[in-house]
């Protein structure tokens, strides 16, 4: 399959060179001797016997118009990789920085949150400190205009709006922002600055002695702020954390064998790669980790891939926490970014990785990117997000950890406690005010009429409090729902009330200063993976907490 399409991309070149080396033929018919000279030129100008590389070369010196090479490997490189695997891919120039941002963990922008739910630009939070802060932006603030362009209510999309605020670092933009309270529009001028990306969207203590930790991508900067927060988790009495790598696609597999490294006693193996001559690098923990003491479980899910799986197959072959959800993805390729001289680059392929028991959790891709991108729709369809039951692995792909359980591999992380996809509580009035934005708009809108309480919250447990004291939040969204055209269904409303609630709390708690923390403080009481990982570390933090008590123990 892949000879066959590595055709379609060089053939029409070949075809195009060989059209012109017709005609050419044709006029110097008994010129044997411009004839020879020719194919000699042509030979001259690159190895005949690496055919892209030729035909290349071919058109470039020889082709009877002028055309751009540059356009053309703009087009050819792309389908080259595509032939290779999933994960090998070509980066424009143009792309570079927007491929790398998450990963260099920095962008240059003016450092606020915003949100266009109605076609309004509104600042949802500022980036303490930042840019937008020091210049006296506010959350609640609309911005109206930027630099000299109106656009509020002009029905931009967020990419536009996004790409005229940012900006290269230490130039300026003038914002025209409307304020609650004040009557003219407030002119502020930003000078723009590196904003940091945070990897680690929520870091609080969920219930006592046991912390939720949300990371949402391995970037550079991601085990100082996982180990910085947990440090900080340590002192408020964390025996038992919960680390949610569900939705985290991966990124630098440097930062997962720190992260690992810090679970694990010294000597334990945490990784290793193999590239095509077979040569292997392998990485050990030291001995050096901080919570070697501390109850983990690690939440993935389909979406969880590469470095996320590394951490989660690290912590399972070594039987160092439970690992609870669903199959994760099954990304066991390691790319290396190669740079060209015009500011793009090749990532591409230069190994396998492998779990400490010796799996290679990478799915099959034999039948092309595109059905293996598939992959996941036909787990959901083949009931695979249900039951743990319609997952089956061939014989050849059994392993087990360290203390002898079995594990398999060839296609992802199989977790040690299965947690099917839960829509128990899903109406079709829960649809219809989720589907159409309204439950979320309502939340940007109580933002705005309790901005000054909700200003005032600076821990989880300030927002639980302000958010206890309004009995009636259901019942006023279901009014103002019924206002945006979905009428109230009580006995739906009913069953979905802790479904609803659960969501209104979390959107509200992600506007304050709090963020993501606000976010998943609230909603984890609807999250049954989560609760179950609470209730596994809880439990093993009391046993070993126990065991640590007995006679003769430190």
């Amino acid at each position: 399959m892949k000879k066959n399409s590595l055709r379609i991309i060089i053939l029409p070149l070949v075809a195009a060179v060989s059209a012109v080396a017709g005609l050419l033929a044709g006029h110097m018919i008994g010129r044997n001797s411009a004839d020879k000279q020719l194919r000699t030129l042509a030979r001259s100008l690159v190895n005949p016997d690496n055919k892209l590389t030729y035909t290349l070369s071919l058109v470039e010196n020889l082709y009877v118009d002028s055309v751009s090479l540059d356009s053309i490997y703009e087009k050819t490189i792309p389908l080259i990789t595509k032939e290779l695997d999933p994960h090998s891919v070509y980066i424009p120039a143009s792309e570079m920085a927007a491929a790398n941002e998450t990963l260099d963990g920095e962008f240059d922008g003016i450092g606020v949150v915003f949100n266009m739910a109605t076609d309004t630009v509104i600042v949802l939070n500022v980036v303490p400190f930042g840019p937008s802060d020091k210049a006296g932006v506010r959350a609640g603030d609309r911005i109206v205009t930027v630099g000299d362009t109106l656009i509020a209510g002009r029905k931009l999309s967020q990419q536009s709006v996004m790409k005229r605020m940012r900006g290269k670092r230490g130039t300026t933009v003038e914002l025209g922002l409307q304020r609650q309270g004040v009557d003219s529009l407030l002119t502020v001028t930003v000078t723009r600055d590196a904003i940091p990306i945070k990897s680690l969207d929520a870091a609080f203590m969920i219930e006592p002695g046991v912390a939720f930790v949300k990371l949402s991508a391995f970037s550079k900067n991601s085990h100082k702020e996982l180990t910085s927060a947990l440090a900080a988790l340590r002192r408020q009495g964390m025996r038992g954390v919960v680390l949610d790598l569900r939705g985290n696609t991966g990124g630098f597999l440097d930062q997962a064998i720190l992260i690992a490294q810090e679970f694990l006693p010294q000597g334990r193996l945490i990784v290793y790669t193999e590239d095509k001559f077979r040569r292997q690098m392998r990485e050990y923990s030291d001995g050096s980790g901080l919570l070697q003491d501390v109850a983990v479980a690690v939440l993935i899910n389909e979406e969880s891939a590469s470095s996320s799986e590394i951490l989660a197959g690290a912590i399972q072959d070594n039987d160092r926490g439970t690992i609870i959800g669903r199959r994760s993805f099954g990304k066991g390729l390691v790319q290396n970014q190669l740079p060209y001289n015009d500011g793009s680059a090749l990532r591409l392929t230069v190994a396998r990785y492998y779990t400490p028991a010796g799996r290679c959790i990478q799915k099959p891709y034999d039948q092309g990117t595109d059905k293996y991108y598939e992959d996941i729709f036909d787990r959901y369809t083949h009931n695979e997000f249900f039951s743990a039951d319609s997952i089956r692995f061939a014989d050849s792909l059994r392993y087990t950890t360290l203390g002898g359980r079995l594990v398999y591999g060839g296609g992802g992380i199989m977790p040690d406690i299965f947690m099917p996809m839960d829509t128990a509580d899903v109406t079709r009035y829960y649809l219809d005010v989720t589907n159409r934005n309204i439950l979320y708009r309502y939340t940007i809108e109580y933002a705005d009429r309790h901005r000054k309480a909700l200003d005032a919250v600076k821990t989880t447990d300030d927002l639980k409090k302000l958010l206890d004291s309004d009995t009636r939040l259901l019942e006023d969204f279901t009014a103002y729902a019924a206002r945006k055209g979905v009428a109230p269904d009580r006995r739906q409303i009913e069953r979905s009330r802790e479904l609803l609630t659960a969501q209104l709390r979390a959107y509200i708690g992600r506007n304050t200063v709090l963020e993501d923390a606000g976010f998943y403080a609230n909603i984890y009481v609807i999250d049954n993976t989560v609760k179950k990982a609470i209730e596994t570390v809880r439990t093993e933090a009391g046993a070993s907490r126990a065991e640590s008590a007995l006679p003769g123990r430190p």
